[in-house]
C-alpha cells in the first residue's frame, strides 16, 4: 500500500488497517516457523506498510488532521 492512499485514511481506519498489519505479521511468523511460507518476501512488505502507518500516524499526531 502506498503513502498517499495511507494518507487519505481517517485516524481510526489507520487503526483498524494497522491491527489487520500486525494480525497478517503474526500469521506470517507463525507459518515461517512450521515451513509453510509460501512468499517470504511478503513479511518484509507487510512490515513496510506498518512502519508507513506509523509514520502517518506520527505526523499527525505532531501536525494535525489537516497536514
Amino acid at each position: 500500500m502506498k503513502a498517499s492512499e495511507l494518507k487519505k485514511l481517517s485516524a481510526a481506519e489507520l487503526d483498524a488497517k494497522l491491527l489487520e498489519l500486525k494480525d497478517e505479521l503474526f500469521k506470517l511468523r507463525f507459518q515461517q516457523a512450521i515451513n509453510q511460507l509460501e512468499n517470504p518476501m511478503r513479511i518484509k512488505a507487510v512490515k513496510k506498510d506498518i512502519a508507513r502507518i506509523k509514520t502517518i500516524q506520527r505526523d499527525i499526531e505532531l501536525h494535525g488532521e489537516d497536514a
